[in-house]
């Protein structure tokens, strides 16, 4: 006799739990997991090798990897399956040093490590290749190089510690290669800026998908080839969000905004990174209108910003001084309640700061309760470039005080301190000591101290400086040194400047502009007119100048000749009158340059 099974009207608090644990993968809100870890707690349950993994793996996707440490540390005799989840749970939230710390632990508890243990362990290699060299040696001790998924990583992991080549010897070496196995060596080669080698191995791949191709054609976008990425893409067998998101982008790196936003129209789905490349895309062009139009519909949609896309929008806005929509992100972030995370907050700094709104960048600086080093060297730099140049110098010495060590970007904002407020031996001085954190000084490095000789006019030095840096001076330098000539009229440096900038820029005839100018300061004439008749044997064109001010959410752009602006007999009347206040005061504007 059988009887017809019927479901229980009441669920057990386990079952209710078991339920929730089973979704735990989904859940990405730090309070939700909370309270369920509290269940766990109350339960007993706190010990057990089969919620405690998935409890961990929760945390680290919320990224709160020391709460997963936590619940880690109350299991008496973790498991391997337990240490690989701390271990790729640090890997994850990129604590690279605990990932090892943790295997060091289980080395000393007796817990052997598998495939899986030194795979994580790679992904915390980045940048560090005689750790990923190591691992590699301890795989071929132990027999695990067998496992397709360990060389897999190790091509991975050598490429993105920046050693292509070692990276290319495991995937030759390889016996049995699979689709994972092309993709990654492909991906390396991409990584590494061969796209020529990445193309061929991709053309001799026995198959293909969609992986391979959206990899590909990142490459060709990464090289700035829209061409043939667009190509690429149009022959896709098969195209995801990715690989529509990938093109869009590139077209948004070439300033191509029209194309961009119509293959964004087009898209049939679309996700937040999608939307954030277009909205950043915008942004970094100026685009404010466009830029919070398209904000407005992507919350419509229900989709909300999280951190690493406000990051980069917030980026964005730094980079082109739009502080108007930055306002407006920051509001966003405190409408949704998104946890001010140091990297959010940096980004806050950073695009204030470079917008010129230094008390708020400040403000929102000395509110960041864990400071990282990207936050000061936002904040030295956001007052070195608007020149509080001892306020930066002050930050430097309190970031010091508080047992962080400066690295080659926060040297670059304390030079461009000393730059501004004309300090020559406080230059010298902290050029030197960067060899005391073993720091070797690079061609920004060398551009700043080389700026400051050349504002002060010790311009021979400033030449000599640049003929024995252990770098080819780039047309950044010698016009910074061709402008100090201009100011102090050395006509003898600027000839030997110009030849040099020539050498690397023959068609910009704005040098031989600069030193006709020069010339003319200085009376000689003949030499004026030898410069005006070599820019126009070289026949380029002088890029005119521009300049742009963002004003009520819209960013005028101005550029020399050009009256297009609905406004510009307004501008030019009121121009006329601040010139003719100004000859009341004194000034003469000097007729020599051009």
């Amino acid at each position: 006799m059988s009887f017809p099974f019927r479901p229980p009207q009441f669920n057990s608090h386990r079952r209710l739990l078991e339920q929730k644990l089973s979704d735990l993968h989904k859940c990405y809100d730090p309070i939700s997991l909370i309270q369920i870890h509290s269940q766990i707690f109350r339960l007993c349950l706190h010990r057990d090798h089969f919620v405690v993994p998935k409890l961990i793996s929760a945390y680290s996707l919320c990224r709160c990897p020391f709460a997963a440490g936590a619940a880690f540390d109350l299991v008496p005799d973790p498991s391997s399956l337990l240490f690989n989840t701390l271990i790729r749970a640090f890997a994850y939230n990129s604590l690279p040093s605990l990932s090892f710390t943790t295997f060091s632990r289980m080395q000393l508890s007796g817990v052997k490590g598998d495939s899986f243990t030194y795979s994580f362990l790679l992904k915390s290699c980045h940048g560090h290749p005689r750790r990923v060299q190591a691992i590699h040696g301890q795989l071929a001790r132990l027999g695990f190089s067998a496992d397709i998924f360990v060389p897999n990583s190790l091509i991975d992991s050598y490429s993105k510690a920046g050693e292509p080549g070692l990276a290319r010897k495991v995937f030759d070496e390889m016996l049995l290669k699979d689709v994972v196995s092309w993709n990654s060596i492909v991906g390396a080669l991409v990584r590494a800026g061969e796209i020529r080698d990445a193309r061929k191995m991709f053309d001799e791949m026995p198959e293909r998908d969609i992986v391979s191709w959206n990899s590909l054609l990142d490459g060709y976008v990464k090289v700035g080839d829209m061409d043939t990425a667009f190509d690429l893409f149009q022959r896709m067998p098969e195209r995801n969000v990715v690989s529509w998101s990938t093109v869009v982008l590139g077209y948004c790196k070439k300033g191509d905004m029209e194309t961009a936003r119509t293959l964004f129209d087009k898209m049939g789905v679309k996700n937040l990174i999608t939307w954030t490349i277009m909205v950043s895309g915008y942004a970094e062009k100026g685009l404010a209108k466009e830029a919070s139009s398209l904000l407005d519909k992507m919350e419509e949609t229900g989709l909300i910003l999280d951190a690493s896309a406000t990051v980069s929008i917030l980026t964005a806005c730094a980079k082109s001084g739009l502080l108007g929509f930055g306002k407006r992100i920051h509001a966003v972030v405190r409408k949704h309640k998104l946890r001010f995370s140091t990297q959010i907050n940096n980004a806050l700094v950073d695009m204030y700061a470079k917008c010129g709104n230094l008390d708020e960048a400040w403000s929102i600086f000395e509110e960041i309760k864990e400071k990282d080093l990207v936050s000061w060297n936002s904040m030295v730099h956001g007052l070195a470039i608007h020149g509080h140049g001892k306020r930066a110098l002050d930050l430097f010495a309190r970031m010091e005080e508080e047992g962080f060590l400066p690295d080659g970007v926060t040297f670059i904002g304390v030079l461009c301190a000393c730059t501004h407020m004309g300090l020559i031996k406080e230059s010298r001085k902290y050029f030197s000591t960067m060899e005391d954190y073993g720091i070797v000084p690079e061609i920004e490095h060398y551009g700043c101290l080389l700026d400051l000789l050349g504002r002060r006019g010790i311009l021979m030095e400033a030449y000599n400086l640049a003929k024995t840096m252990p770098f080819e001076p780039n047309a950044v330098i010698w016009g910074s040194l061709l402008n100090a000539c201009k100011v102090h009229n050395n006509v003898y440096l600027a000839e030997k400047v110009v030849d040099e900038l020539m050498r690397l820029e023959s068609s910009d005839v704005g040098n031989f502009a600069i030193i006709s100018n020069i010339y003319a300061s200085a009376g000689k004439w003949d030499g004026m007119a030898k410069a005006r008749l070599k820019m126009k044997d070289a026949g380029g064109q002088r890029q005119a100048g521009s300049s742009w001010i963002e004003l009520n959410n819209v960013v005028h752009e101005f550029t020399v000749g050009d009256r297009m602006h609905p406004q510009t007999d307004k501008i030019l009347r009121m121009l006329n009158r601040l010139g003719k206040h100004l000859k009341q005061l004194g000034y003469v504007a000097a007729k020599v340059n051009v």
